[in-house]
């Protein structure tokens, strides 16, 4: 009995610092799914689907601050030792009606089909991390009404470097779509959580439907982006683990983003400049284009891969 005590003493203060925290719109009460969980340091996290995420003192040390935002909400922050068990995010007056970029349409439509690009050069590839979204532009067909029915996306799962038996994953994934401004993902365009997961059973291209979210090109083009909120347990719901890792070095601590499989294949296939990136908890999330400007001394820009190969099939409205 005295060991059993001495136990639960120890686990106190633990079981005291942990606490799962919900965030949920101030008008609905509803969940305000995968907001995105900023540790002020660089760093940060995704809330689940029903807006949960867990915050322990003793898994994150070095935090005193939390910044939660998600696309159509104010941002609102927090010190840890006040943090809420329900966080309420309100809508963004700005936001609160959407854009509507035209009506949808009803009559014949052709299938085109952009073909998506991709490889199985493990050193071709961009890690994906939880800081990082890339995005890619696409334009309406020969000036009609166009739909995006499909997202074609090209993934390397390393099957050809995968031992029997090891290196099983399930990733899961976001897309969000911004319109063009001035040649950059602008305003963000809400269609619903589009939200799918990714195992080391799909690879080179992973198709993803998009038929029910009604996704017409503006005039000006779309820009669809792709990001990691982590990885899934077997029912597909995001584990609340550590986005980083924490490496020792003759300077102190280092953190390092972790890596997802499956990766990214960019490409020096693609005429122009097609793909952007931005950090989203660096740099105000300010997007910037793949070249020498975002990073001279990466690896793909040098070789001249600095596109992402994402394709679409569309359905081109006959007027």
């Amino acid at each position: 009995m005295n060991n059993l005590l001495r136990s639960l003493f120890l686990l106190f203060p633990a079981l005291m610092t942990a606490q799962m925290t919900f965030v949920k719109d101030s008008i609905t009460s509803d969940p305000v799914s995968f907001a995105t969980i900023s540790f002020g340091d660089g760093r940060g996290t995704f809330a689940g689907a029903e807006g949960e995420f867990n915050f322990s003192k003793d898994k994150y040390e070095d935090i005193d601050s939390l910044f939660i935002s998600a696309i159509g909400y104010r941002d609102i922050g927090f010190a840890t030792d006040e943090l809420p068990k329900v966080i309420i995010l309100a809508p963004e007056a700005s936001q609160l009606s959407e854009v509507i970029l035209t009506a949808e349409k009803r009559g014949k439509f052709k299938k085109r089909k952009l073909k998506p690009t991709t490889h199985t050069d493990y050193f071709s590839c961009w890690l994906p991390t939880v800081e990082s979204e890339v995005a890619v532009f696409f334009q309406r067909q020969d000036g009609k009404s166009s739909k995006i029915a499909k997202l074609l996306l090209p993934i390397n799962a390393e099957e050809e470097y995968r031992k029997k038996g090891n290196m099983k994953f399930s990733t899961l994934f976001r897309i969000q779509f911004y319109t063009n401004e001035n040649g950059l993902p602008g305003k963000a365009i809400k269609y619903g959580d589009i939200v799918f997961n990714v195992t080391q059973d799909n690879d080179e291209i992973y198709e993803l439907d998009l038929e029910k979210f009604n996704v017409f090109i503006p005039k000006d083009g779309i820009y669809a982006s792709l990001q990691v909120l982590g990885y899934a347990d077997p029912d597909g719901k995001l584990i609340q683990t550590k986005k980083y890792n924490e490496i020792k070095t003759r300077r102190g601590i280092t953190k390092v983003s972790t890596t997802f499989r499956p990766l990214l294949p960019f490409t020096d296939e693609l005429a122009g400049q097609k793909t952007f990136v931005r950090r989203v908890f660096f740099n105000s999330k300010k997007w910037q284009v793949f070249d020498r400007t975002y990073n001279e001394n990466s690896k793909l820009i040098q070789s001249g891969q600095n596109n992402y190969g994402m394709g679409a099939l569309l359905h081109v409205y006959q007027e």
